[in-house]
């Protein structure tokens, strides 16, 4: 396989629905998310520069943006990161990487598989500790701002964060199947 093949194959990230069903829909719903994301960033651009204009030369400031901003950070890193788990694209050192796999390309998937099911892992984690406060936002109408000023619900944040949590664990044990699937048919 040519380093272009490889490459290639490496950013097309979903799958054929023949070859891995599974694989498919999660590949979907992770670049469908990380569209999400990615709007949301255009989205809060736009808000920022609108507030930064209306602050500086208009005197009228848009209330709330900080706040917004504080949240859909957070928000748009769980949107984004089961594609980036998927597209092995998480923060890595790639020149070890590729430096290993020239020598050997198992070590490397042993390597990937780890780091797949301890990302699983810290993620479930993550998960565990938000499914509380998301329910207890949901129940009690919980909100971030000054009231009568203005406010916004905690859930649907809190709720991306369980959202993407949950579809990072799948992502990742996803990605840890097909790694040791691929050290299985290297022995092969």
């Amino acid at each position: 396989m040519s380093d272009d093949t490889t490459a290639e194959a490496d950013d097309r990230f979903v799958p054929a629905f023949a070859q891995a069903p599974y694989g498919a829909v999660l590949g979907t719903v992770a670049a469908a998310l990380s569209a999400v994301g990615t709007a949301a960033i255009g989205a809060l651009m736009l808000l920022i520069v609108a507030d930064v204009i209306g602050r500086n030369f208009l005197d009228m400031p848009i209330t709330g943006v900080s706040e917004i901003a504080a949240r859909s950070v957070v928000a748009i890193v769980f949107l984004q990161v089961p594609a980036a788990i998927l597209q092995k694209r998480l923060t890595r050192a790639d020149f070890l990487v590729r430096r290993i796999e020239a020598s050997s390309p198992k070590a490397v998937a042993l390597i990937e598989t780890v780091f797949c099911i301890v990302g699983a892992i810290v993620f479930a984690l993550i998960l565990w500790a938000s499914w509380s406060k998301f329910t207890g936002s949901w129940g009690s109408s919980e909100f971030f701002g000054v009231q009568g000023v203005w406010t916004i619900p905690t859930w649907p944040f809190r709720g991306i964060t369980v959202l993407g949590a949950t579809v990072a664990v799948l992502a990742a044990l996803y990605r840890a199947f097909e790694e040791i699937r691929s050290m299985r048919g290297a022995q092969a």
